[in-house]
């Protein structure tokens, strides 16, 4: 006899129970781009086979920098299509956005009560945006982690993959679940560590000779994966480099680094081979080396560019995605809320 589809999908929350919680987001700020490819959405492809994962586009997040409401919709529709387009699968991991869920916004609030201005105005994220940003330092900037330990411990999340830039946020969700533990009396929050399967992240280096591939640092820094065949060749020919190495095997200077390290994440090893044994016989040419890294990253991207261009045009599958998302998002995040007003108090009537 077979299951029916309420059988099948309760069968699936439990097997789902008995797993670890990966919890894990992305600003939907622009588009991704290869750094965005090797240090994050290449883990999060693997995870969803082998925990309960929550994958979000965190568009409360960007709210901090003033987004117009088309660029926000624009840029919540990009992170989607882009997630799937790399992989992810909406029947493996729960993909949603952190809007649909109101649990997170109200966790957020119970959270911020026992948060302290002096733990939040010393954390080094914050510090460096008033140094970037004078003009705009709103309250949403100061309370980023608490809004980030709401996004985690919503679902109870016990495993976070993270960057190094991430880590004293992460101990700051620790230190806010456990604060609440400890006033309330309860156990709800676990204490979720950093994850990575155990492995090196990949950092991908940007264009521009120097720090990590970022939208920040303007379009020509970092190669995107919708990017066009012509896009990626204009911008990696624009790399920087230098005149050359002046003797045998001569250590490579940063913005050299650089280009070697995005072949050896794009390129054959046979092709970094060759690029490698060239510069340490002082005869390599930089602009072939730029012209097979072009070449390399158009074939690297190409499936995925195709992916993102097809989901963009469909408007009713992204929906029905979100939607489901959004639903599944609610059946864990409505028990921990729940569990979280009791323990409060917040049960008048």
């Amino acid at each position: 006899m077979a299951a029916s589809p309420a059988n099948l999908n309760t069968n699936a929350y439990l097997r789902n129970l008995m797993k670890e919680t990966v919890v894990s987001g992305i600003r939907s700020t622009g588009r991704l781009h290869l750094g965005n490819f090797f240090g994050a959405m290449q883990n999060f492809v693997r995870m969803q086979h082998e925990y309960n994962c929550f994958f979000f586009i965190a568009d409360y997040h960007s709210l901090t920098t003033h987004p117009v409401p088309s660029d926000l919709h624009e840029n919540v529709k990009q992170v989607l299509v882009e997630y799937l387009a790399c992989g992810l699968n909406p029947e493996s991991a729960t993909i949603y956005i952190q809007s649909d869920l109101p649990e997170t916004a109200e966790l957020y609030l119970l959270l911020n009560m026992n948060a302290y201005v002096g733990e939040l105005e010393r954390v080094t994220s914050f510090k460096e945006k008033i140094r970037k940003q004078p003009e705009n330092i709103n309250a949403g900037l100061l309370t980023y982690p608490t809004l980030m330990a709401a996004d985690i411990l919503i679902h109870r999340g016990t495993k976070v993959p993270v960057g190094k830039d991430q880590e004293q946020h992460l101990e700051m969700s620790r230190t806010f679940g456990n604060r609440f533990n400890r006033m309330y009396r309860c156990e709800l929050f676990p204490e979720p560590v950093a994850f990575n399967f155990g492995t090196q992240l990949v950092k991908i280096p940007g264009l521009d000779g120097s720090g990590k591939m970022g939208k920040s640092e303007g379009e020509n820094n970092a190669v995107f994966l919708s990017d066009t065949p012509e896009d990626i060749r204009r911008k990696v020919m624009r790399a920087v480099t230098d005149s050359g190495p002046v003797s045998p095997n001569q250590e490579k200077p940063e913005a050299i680094k650089n280009i070697f390290a995005l072949m050896d994440a794009v390129s054959e090893k046979e092709t970094l081979k060759f690029f490698e044994e060239k510069y340490n016989d002082m005869s390599i040419r930089y602009g072939d080396m730029k012209k097979q890294l072009a070449e390399d990253m158009i074939r690297f991207t190409g499936p995925i560019r195709e992916k993102i261009g097809e989901l963009s045009r469909d408007e009713a599958t992204l929906h029905r995605i979100a939607r489901r998302g959004a639903e599944k998002a609610r059946e864990s995040a409505s028990s921990t809320l729940s569990e979280a007003r009791h323990a409060i108090g917040i049960r008048h009537f």
